[in-house]
């Protein structure tokens, strides 16, 4: 049985880039100085950061300009199965 959402895409999404602006502040990283490390542009950055709208691609080099890569490659690696017919499926 899945379980109930309480956010809906664009609140999952909000929080995600709100995630990225505290890292990149914390580091004390400028959104024009992250667009020049990560070839993003600054609009982009922007957008983001104020709708949490962007690209995988450009989430990802964002990622990889703040060395917090790792976390997005390892999205989804550790889901646990939610009944035993996805354990019947994967084996197949």
């Amino acid at each position: 049985m899945r379980g109930l959402v309480w956010e809906t895409a664009e609140e999952l999404d909000l929080k995600l880039a709100q995630r990225v602006r505290n890292i990149r502040r914390r580091r004390s990283i400028s959104q024009k100085k992250l667009a020049d490390m990560s070839g993003v542009s600054y609009g982009s950055i922007k957008r983001f950061e104020t709708t949490g709208q962007i690209s995988l691609v450009s989430l990802t080099k964002l990622a990889m300009a703040l060395d917090i890569a790792g976390d997005l490659r390892n999205a989804f690696t550790q889901i646990p199965y939610q009944d035993i017919q996805e354990v019947i499926n994967e084996n197949k």
